[in-house]
């Protein structure tokens, strides 16, 4: 049986890191009202296409105009998390 490494796993290997996104949104029959929803996926940095077709999307079929769009991103594999272990112990 192969090993297989996850989707998510390579995504970061290739580059891709944990995007979110707070969404701020008019509500369609009372736009004086804000509503938030927040979109969580993997995505390149700092041109996010995922994102944005992901708002493209929001702003071509939903009815709820865009307020506001708060982004914040994470690579989540880094070569500051290796680090040397000095020692190594075994149990039997």
């Amino acid at each position: 049986m192969a090993n297989t490494a996850s989707p998510d796993f390579i995504r970061q290997l290739e580059g891709y890191g944990l995007t979110t996104a707070k969404i701020i949104y008019r509500l369609p029959d009372f736009r004086n009202v804000l509503q938030e929803f927040v979109w969580q996926e993997y995505d390149l940095a700092p041109k996010f296409p995922r994102l944005l077709k992901f708002l493209g999307f929001w702003q071509s079929t939903l009815e709820g105009p865009l307020h506001s769009v708060e982004v914040a991103h994470q690579g989540l594999i880094k070569p500051a998390e290796l680090k040397l272990v000095g020692a190594e112990f075994r149990l039997h």
